[in-house]
């Protein structure tokens, strides 16, 4: 490394031709060296009986094959390095893993990951990975069952953890993450789904063109057909290749072409990527078909029409955990419209949201692609650092939808000592229409899905009846373990590797490379006429890339936006509704009713840590959100108060819930109750008071209507015990009573 550094520049000369030669072949003997390399390293990998990629050590805690319903997943717990020091009064985390083509441990890859970061903020760390084949029988279904009882053993495992897990589902274990806490709500602490499509069907025009797939290939008829071809099982190298295939600029040319370019540096990075990149799984074609037909081609768990075995609906607006959606402009495999659209299909406002007592974060990266979400040490370092940080922050959040916006520590002018890391998080107060504004689909969109999802079943259908005998008949466990081994992404990976004869040399001239290196000067130019030939190759491979997009969405759109076909396949081309939409129950309205009811009768009802609680939600309020820098004051304030001592985190979280419903409900009877909750003392209420203004100018200086509002609560707290029955004078800035269908609305 410090050879090449120090070289200096050589002007243009005669010998450049030369120079630049002896260089181009030493590197590709170099570039040759590391494709053996990763040969053989793929079938190590391969040969491994539980492959994995996690930079930790782990501990088998249970083996998903020993359960009644055996699955290929496993539940193992990370061994903290020696500078990690766990607190056992945090809430453990558990991360788990994505089984879309990719063998596991993408989330603990490197020190700087989802992994990594949580053990720094002193969380014990759990993992759910997976074996290579899966179990006979097995199912999606089966699988979420496994995942309860991990979670089960998680929580029996840390009883004296204040709050439940956070649990973090990465890609496709994102969207099972959610299917799970929607059946079992009661396992979860926050959830933190990164890179998930949700929504599978959403996006922008001449942006994400992935989602047009489904529809071209004629549903999921063919996703049936390679299962069969595989004797039952599908190539999770299939789904590997549909990665590829998003960008070909970079699978048949830059990323070879990089390593080539910087063989002297790259070696290492390139293989610690390939390792888990080329450590391919497998998947029975039931869960498969599941994954196909139900989210990517029928994108029904937003509606919520898909049930379990036993006919359970399983109903994104029953999770009572915080959701934190992490997801990246970036992205061109789940896009933010991807992550994020799911809320718009379940709920009409943010008063919905509220009434069901739901708390939502998300954080949309500028930049970063799918990968780079769960990898890249910049993310782990920021975002997942900043989510393990502040996790309690997330989980005592009054219900509502808000943004996570991360701001440089050094720009906090106020109380920088209360930060824990070098990013200050603040929740912002957010709307449907801020998700409305980053683009999705129209009512036209969603009818062209809606009749590619209808023609995707009847070509199911017929498959099934027709062809799928015929197919399965003629596979044999051999054949499809033999179309296995000639896939092309697999072959790319054994023509380099050692049972290669071709290749014997290569190690030798290797070595004899690096004894002699002689790389070409920095401005040689011959050097600068590669660098112009491979832009060249990539932005041709891009018009490429763009073409075929803007061909495949015209054709989406030209086929499915028939209206004849429309009404052939069930969808009412005339109708003003959304052709997928989660049903609305009036059942969620006496709810509310009952709530409210019950709501208005505790109006009243506590003592000094209630008061505090709601004036301070009251000023909040006004300021649309809250940050990590109040929240640190709040654990002051909850230590210093002995009533708050003796609640757990989630009795304190309930507390805070109630009183924020409470005002809600009617804030002006909820205000003019708090005097008579106050104590009779003027000292304790104006110690009281002073902790609640420490509270709220901890993430900066009152103004406006936050001022104004905390005026009011000083009035309220200052008042003379005698003169409990009088009420304060109400503020000026205040709406007007509100009817019982108003206040419906704002809960």
């Amino acid at each position: 490394m410090s050879k090449l550094s120090s070289l200096p520049a050589s002007p243009m000369s005669g010998n450049a031709l030369t120079e630049y030669s002896v260089d181009a072949w030493q590197r590709w003997v170099l570039f040759l060296d590391v494709m053996r390399r990763r040969g053989e390293q793929y079938e190590e990998h391969a040969a491994r009986s539980a492959p994995h990629v996690l930079d930790y050590e782990a501990e088998l805690i249970l083996d998903g094959r020993t359960l009644k319903e055996p699955v290929n997943y496993a539940l193992v717990r990370i061994i903290p390095p020696a500078d990690c020091a766990i607190d056992p009064v945090k809430r453990p985390f558990i991360v788990v893993d994505p089984r879309a083509g990719h063998g596991p441990g993408i989330g603990g890859f490197k020190a700087d990951s989802e992994i990594g970061v949580a053990m720094k903020a002193g969380h014990a760390c759990y993992f759910v990975g997976f074996l290579p084949e899966p179990m006979p029988g097995q199912t999606i279904e089966k699988v979420l069952h496994a995942e309860a009882q991990f979670l089960e053993i998680v929580m029996s495992r840390h009883p004296e953890a204040d709050g439940k897990p956070c649990v973090i589902g990465n890609c496709q274990a994102g969207w099972a993450v959610m299917m799970l806490a929607a059946l079992r709500p009661e396992l979860f602490g926050p959830i933190i789904i990164a890179g998930s499509p949700l929504a599978y069907w959403a996006g922008v025009r001449g942006q994400n063109p992935m989602r047009y797939s489904g529809g071209l290939l004629g549903g999921s008829w063919l996703t049936a057909l390679v299962s069969d071809l595989g004797a039952g099982k599908f190539d999770g190298a299939w789904l590997v290749q549909n990665f590829e295939n998003q960008n070909p600029a970079n699978t048949l040319w830059t990323k070879q072409y990089n390593l080539y370019a910087k063989v002297d540096t790259e070696a290492e990075r390139y293989l610690g990527f390939e390792r888990w990149w080329g450590g391919h799984v497998t998947l029975t074609a039931d869960e498969m078909q599941f994954i196909v037909d139900d989210l990517f081609v029928g994108n029904k768990l937003a509606a919520g029409e898909i049930r379990t075995s036993d006919g359970m609906a399983i109903d994104l607006r029953t999770i009572r955990s915080p959701i934190v959606v992490f997801c990246s402009k970036g992205d061109n495999i789940t896009p933010p419209q991807q992550a994020l659209d799911w809320i718009l299909d379940i709920y009409d406002s943010v008063d919905e949201i509220r009434a069901l007592g739901q708390t939502i974060v998300y954080v949309v990266h500028e930049s970063v692609g799918h990968l780079g979400i769960f990898v890249s040490a910049g993310v782990a370092r920021k975002e997942h650092d900043e989510f393990a940080s502040n996790i309690d922050l997330i989980d005592v959040l009054p219900p509502g939808l808000y943004e996570a916006v991360l701001e440089p520590k050094a720009d906090a002018l106020d109380h920088p000592e209360l930060v824990t890391g070098e990013w200050i998080m603040r929740c912002e107060a957010r709307t449907l229409d801020d998700i409305r504004a980053l683009g999705g689909n129209d009512l036209d969109d969603e009818k062209r899905f809606a009749a590619a999802a209808q023609l995707s079943e009847v070509n199911l259908a017929l498959y099934r009846a027709f062809a799928q005998p015929w197919v399965r008949a003629a596979v044999t466990p051999s054949s499809a373990e033999t179309m296995r081994r000639l896939h092309p992404l697999r072959l790319g990976y054994e023509i380099f590797g050692p049972s290669n004869p071709f290749l014997d040399w290569v190690p030798q001239a290797a070595e004899r490379v690096r004894a002699d290196r002689r790389p070409t000067w920095t401005d040689n130019p011959f050097s600068a006429l590669q660098e112009q030939v491979s832009g060249q190759i990539v932005e041709g491979l891009e018009s490429w890339r763009k073409m075929t997009e803007r061909l495949a969405e015209q054709t989406f759109g030209a086929i499915y936006g028939s209206s004849a076909l429309q009404a052939a396949l069930g969808v009412d081309p005339k109708s003003n509704l959304p052709p997928r939409k989660a049903p609305k129950s009036k059942l969620i309205n006496a709810l509310v009713e009952a709530r409210t009811a019950a709501l208005k009768e505790r109006i009243s009802v506590g003592g000094l840590l209630e008061a505090l609680v709601r004036s301070l939600l009251f000023v909040g309020m006004a300021r649309g959100g809250a940050d990590e820098r109040g929240f640190q004051a709040i654990r002051v304030l909850r230590r210093g108060h002995r009533d708050a001592r003796q609640l757990n985190l989630s009795e304190f979280k309930a507390l805070v819930r109630d009183q924020y419903y409470i005002l809600l409900v009617d804030e002006a009877a909820a205000l003019a109750a708090i005097p008579a909750m106050l104590p009779n003392e003027l000292e304790q209420r104006q110690a009281a008071l002073q902790s609640l203004r420490g509270v709220l100018e901890a993430s900066g200086a009152l103004t406006e209507a936050a001022a104004e509002r905390f005026a009011y609560v000083t009035e309220l707290f200052s008042l003379d015990k005698g003169r409990v029955g009088v009420k304060p004078t109400p503020m000026a800035v205040r709406p007007a009573a509100r009817s019982r269908g108003a206040v419906r609305s704002r809960l």
